[in-house]
């Protein structure tokens, strides 16, 4: 298992199409949410890609400061169902956090969590700071981590 984070002009035509199928999968089949995936922040965004045996198995993207909030965010987390359990969703925000951390040296990250994963970004040390909130007919909830 290996994670690679780069950014979007560095990514091969072969890992951008099995971002955005992953993504696909997990969002718009999965989760059966309807809305426009290809947003342009991709391009103003790190891409953190955990593979096992080439294939994508867990993935986000760590989205520049002053794209989505002033602050650094990360979105599009996701792990293909069939790895799900393993315990890769934390191990691939710890990848980003640290990222952030270390190499962007940024001071907080701010995320639109989905509202039922709180607990699970508490866990890591994010804290909440609106209320729960629709977005794509998901509710969902802002939270901040101070670095």
């Amino acid at each position: 298992m290996e994670m690679v984070i780069k950014k979007f002009e560095e990514l091969t035509s072969i890992e951008l199409y099995e971002i955005l199928k992953s993504r696909g999968e997990v969002f718009v089949v999965g989760q059966k949410i309807l809305y426009n995936d290809v947003d342009g922040k991709d391009y103003r965004s790190w891409h953190l890609m955990l593979r096992e045996e080439n294939k994508i198995i867990g993935y986000l993207r760590i989205i520049q400061a002053g794209v989505s909030y002033e602050s650094v965010s990360i979105g599009r987390v996701l792990v293909i169902e069939s790895e799900r359990k393993r315990q890769l969703g934390r191990k691939i925000l710890n990848g980003a956090i640290d990222y952030i951390k270390n190499q962007l040296k940024e001071k907080e990250i701010i995320i639109s969590a989905q509202f039922y994963l709180k607990r699970f970004y508490e866990s890591l040390g994010f804290v909440a700071i609106t209320e729960m909130y629709i977005e794509e007919g998901i509710e969902h909830i802002k939270m901040k981590l101070e670095l």
